[in-house]
């Protein structure tokens, strides 16, 4: 590297589905014309992002009210995804060196019955909804009946996942996680591969005062495959995974994990991680951008949001120490005004910005996400992954 030490930390935020337009191969997953960005910055009448601005957000690809910068303040590029996949542990396992070559099952029209039907007899109870649904939307249409009879509220997104609501007061939580497992036992592989099973506890006594709880629990899949985060465990460096980042790679090569409630909760956990001493790896997912606003086809809501993230940015660049370098990106697209509610194949950017950096400016697309991470471990000397090439000495 030309005049740049390595760096101490390296901090990943995933803005979760910020994507920023179709890739060569959007027709195989039917999603031609798909550009979230674009669309969103479109709809906003143009976007106020300064400091996204500044990185040379509007340089990968030329947004509405975002101006294109000469100099940017770092480097910028866009990653394509490599996997056959468009679904957020895909695209989060490649960027620490994992190639998916058959996707994880989804079920947009709700489980087969055979598959419902395994789950009744196990559990003793009968399941109602079985459809794809906002987790709160979900317990106010059946939470009511599910007070009354006792059956189970099942239901779906666009991820790969298997979500059952159960009451506290009507399905104890060790009765809800006894089944939760026996889920996740049956869908581990073949054609009802999951994901992720994950328990949503709440309570309350009617619709109107339905509220979740922090009894949540996942049951994820773990990666079947050494990640760059194992490697950083192994020679004893920090791996902080804040927001769900621990559930995508149930908790294996994670040396600190973060929950957070919130987009801005999120940013919260990760600025006051700034003030640590570590060296090592910060991984950061901001979820409310695909589960608040892309699902729910709210481009308003998904601008407004991204305007918020980008004012935060102002806080992490006063606190990054020299030997910092941050990496902003995402793990799909997810257009929120294209057809359906799910994710979208397309390009997610990447900004790279250090207070070391002497230069800045383009680098090529990535032709995998894999690439983050081979220059998380090229960095640190560790392990380099099956996948992806290094653009650490690309730095300077």
């Amino acid at each position: 590297m030309n005049n740049i030490k390595k760096f101490k930390r390296i901090h990943v935020i995933v803005m979760d589905s910020v994507g920023i337009g179709e890739t060569p191969d959007a027709d195989k997953f039917d999603d031609i014309g798909a550009n979230t960005l674009l669309h969103i910055s479109t709809a906003k009448n143009g976007l106020n992002v300064p400091n996204l601005e500044r990185l040379g957000l509007s340089n990968i690809y030329k947004l509405k009210g975002v101006n294109t910068v000469h100099p940017s303040l770092g480097y910028y590029t866009k990653m394509q995804e490599a996997s056959c996949g468009k679904d957020t542990m895909t695209g989060h396992w490649e960027m620490m060196g994992l190639y998916i070559d058959k996707p994880f099952q989804v079920f947009p029209d709700g489980f087969p019955d055979d598959l419902i039907a395994q789950i009744e007899k196990f559990s003793g109870r009968k399941i109602v909804g079985n459809c794809p649904a906002s987790g709160t939307e979900i317990i106010k249409q059946y939470g009511e009946h599910q007070l009354k009879t006792g059956d189970l509220i099942v239901y779906t997104s666009a991820d790969s996942v298997l979500q059952i609501a159960a009451h506290e007061e009507i399905i104890p939580l060790e009765e809800l996680y006894r089944i939760c497992q026996f889920c996740r036992d049956i869908t581990r592989e073949g054609k009802y591969q999951l994901g992720r099973i994950i328990a949503r506890p709440y309570v309350g006594t009617c619709k109107e005062d339905f509220t979740r709880t922090s009894n949540r629990h996942d049951y994820a899949l773990k990666p079947f495959g050494k990640t760059v985060m194992n490697s950083l465990q192994e020679a004893n460096l920090a791996s902080i995974a804040i927001g769900k980042i621990s559930d995508i790679f149930d908790g294996e090569g994670v040396t600190k994990a973060i929950r957070t409630v919130s987009n801005m909760d999120g940013m919260d956990k990760f600025i006051n991680i700034l003030d640590e001493n570590f060296t090592g790896l910060s991984f950061t997912n901001l979820v409310d951008f695909d589960a608040k606003f892309g699902h729910r086809r709210d481009p308003i809501g998904y601008g407004d949001a991204l305007e918020e993230f980008d004012a935060r940015l102002s806080e992490v660049f006063a606190k990054m120490h020299d030997e910092d370098l941050l990496l902003i990106t995402a793990d799909h697209g997810n257009d929120p005004t294209y057809k359906g509610t799910d994710h979208t194949r397309e390009y997610v950017p990447l900004l790279i910005y250090s207070k070391q950096l002497k230069n800045y400016g383009s680098l090529p697309i990535r032709k995998t996400f894999a690439d983050l991470g081979a220059t998380i471990a090229d960095n640190f000397s560790i392990e380099m992954p099956q996948h992806g090439q290094s653009f650490l000495n690309d730095l300077q």
